[in-house]
């Protein structure tokens, strides 16, 4: 139970990061700040962390991080918010898969 509460603080700021985006017809600037994509970043870092404590780390999502953290070097927040909530949802997927298939064996 205490490894979940960083998370559940996490996933406030980046939810509070995706809440406060701009006008929706506002396509010539980023609707999102440096700090929202930061939490976002931040939010999937401890996500991954809990699934890969679980041993239930999925190939793709450290990588969509990193592409996170780049996108974010070349201030487009907007694609390393998208890129981070991916990469959130799926670690949060695969710890939902672990705890789903943890009695998962041959039966005979």
């Amino acid at each position: 139970m205490k490894k979940f509460i960083p998370f559940a603080i996490a996933a406030a700021f980046a939810l509070g990061a995706c809440a406060s985006g701009g006008d929706a017809g506002s396509s010539s600037a980023s609707s999102l700040s440096e700090a929202d994509a930061k939490a976002a970043v931040m939010a999937a870092e401890e996500a991954t962390k809990v699934a890969k404590s679980k041993g239930a780390e999925w190939r793709d999502t450290g990588k969509l991080i990193k592409k996170a953290n780049e996108a974010i070097k070349a201030g487009n927040f907007d694609e390393a918010v998208k890129l981070a909530n991916k990469a959130k949802t799926q670690s949060m997927n695969a710890v939902a898969q672990a705890e789903s298939q943890v009695n998962a064996g041959p039966r005979y």
